[in-house]
């Protein structure tokens, strides 16, 4: 009579252990996952280059030359419309055992018979009449496959030229939105994405110490959709008005923060637009629906996309708009003096060496959203007696009505939500009192 009771108390003993043991599993993955993604985003600095035909930006990200553990910093030019990475290596058949050249950075090739090469040769090739048709008449010795070469155009000078695709990899710096690096088992974060070897020469006229392209595209090749993992699929960025300063990028959810206002989100600043898609582009667009100046409103044809590019120094306006803008703020500076226009800029003041101020250019935005672009980013200081409207006359038949420019971004704060379609801009922070080269990357654990 006792014996079903016995078996009844060793099962409920039991149930209780299991339960015990399942809370206790979970309590440890808990503490796991909270040990092993403490940091929230991945972060590089962003670096101004003065010395090309127009000023460019790039990102640094850390490689690893033949496979060691040793890291070098390589800077990457940040494209908006490149279809995938590349930059200054060698493709290697074997990069474990082989040796890798002194100063170069040794990847695995791509056989031309791999799934990716006849992908990105299809759907992710660079539009330039001027490439040449990619074969596969090259192989590497010892390797006995062919290679799989690709085009790649020179954002300086448009040129087109040829480099092998590779399996490539990428290395960042995990953060918090504070600090570099959480703690000492969580400072960097991997990408391996498929990039391209070129030689050198396919980087005439780029900034000194500037090694490649870096895609900040919607491509399925750029960086972004290779750096997901357990990050949020946003990029943010913050680009410097001065080569001496870093800017910042971040990668991942946030929070962002910038000195001096340790405790400010900076997304508390942002307003938010919707990004637009546009055919055969892998770049970002948005809708402007004006263009206001003191009250008076530039009207621009329904339906017009906007693009941002980081490869374009000025905004860009198709003729018609521009005229309209230059008409509008010409009434409204009367009081300065004028000076001969200065290429490629059309509308010149006489200054000083304090600058002037001009009135704010508002892009009106959907849903009554405004991107104020205050005098930091509309005048350009060309000499100490001349400044000048960093806008340009983009002619009559523009492939894009409005491209907004690299001198706009400057000390705003840009947040490219891709999974759910949103841009969000600051306008100019040093209305905030800090700026883009606010970000403490001397900080760390």
């Amino acid at each position: 009579m006792l014996f079903p009771k016995v078996e009844s108390y060793k099962m409920h003993l039991l149930l209780q252990l299991l339960v015990i043991v399942l809370a206790f599993i979970s309590l440890e993955h808990e503490a796991i996952t909270t040990h092993a993604q403490p940091y929230t985003s991945v972060v590089a600095p962003v670096f101004k280059h003065t010395d090309a035909a127009k000023p460019l930006y790039s990102v640094q990200v850390l490689m690893s030359p033949d496979h060691t553990n040793q890291l070098s910093h390589e800077n990457l030019i940040i494209d908006f419309d490149a279809p995938f990475i590349w930059h200054k290596c060698i493709v290697h058949f074997d990069t474990y055992f082989t040796h890798c050249p002194s100063n170069e950075i040794c990847t695995d090739p791509v056989s031309c018979e791999d799934y990716q090469c006849t992908d990105v040769r299809t759907l992710y090739s660079y539009k330039n009449p001027t490439c040449q048709p990619e074969t596969n008449s090259s192989t590497l010795p010892y390797w006995g496959y062919c290679t799989c070469p690709v085009n790649v155009v020179n954002p300086v000078t448009g040129s087109c030229s040829q480099g092998d695709l590779n399996n490539d990899a990428f290395t960042l710096s995990t953060s918090d939105g504070r600090i570099v690096g959480v703690d000492f088992f969580n400072l960097y974060y991997g990408a391996y994405p498929n990039a391209v070897c070129v030689h050198s020469s396919s980087l005439e006229s780029f900034p000194a110490n500037v090694s490649g392209v870096m895609a900040f595209s919607t491509s399925n090749y750029a960086l972004p959709i290779n750096l997901l993992g357990p990050l949020k699929n946003t990029l943010a960025l913050c680009f410097p008005s001065k080569p001496s300063a870093p800017g910042v990028l971040f990668f991942g959810t946030g929070p962002y923060y910038l000195l001096p206002q340790s405790n400010v989100d900076v997304r508390s600043y942002l307003s938010y637009t919707p990004l637009l898609k546009q055919q055969d582009s892998f770049g970002y667009f948005i809708s402007v629906i004006s263009i206001v100046i003191k009250k008076r409103s530039i009207d621009i044809p329904a339906n017009t996309t906007t693009k941002l590019s980081t490869i374009d120094p000025y905004t860009t306006l198709r003729t018609d708009i521009y005229n309209g803008v230059v008409r509008r703020l010409s009434k409204v500076t009367k009081r300065l003096r004028p000076a001969k226009p200065v290429a490629p800029f059309g509308l010149c003041f006489s200054t000083s060496t304090t600058g002037l101020k001009v009135p704010d250019i508002d892009f009106n935005l959907p849903d009554g959203k405004k991107w104020t672009v205050s005098t930091s980013n509309s005048i350009k200081q060309i000499t100490n007696d001349v400044a000048c409207l960093a806008f340009v006359d983009g002619g009559a038949t523009s492939e894009h009505p409005i491209v907004i420019g690299t001198f706009q971004f400057e000390d705003n704060f840009l947040e490219f939500d891709v999974q759910n379609s949103t841009f969000g801009f600051s306008s100019s922070l040093l209305s905030k009192k800090t700026s883009c080269a606010n970000f403490n990357f001397t900080n760390s654990p």
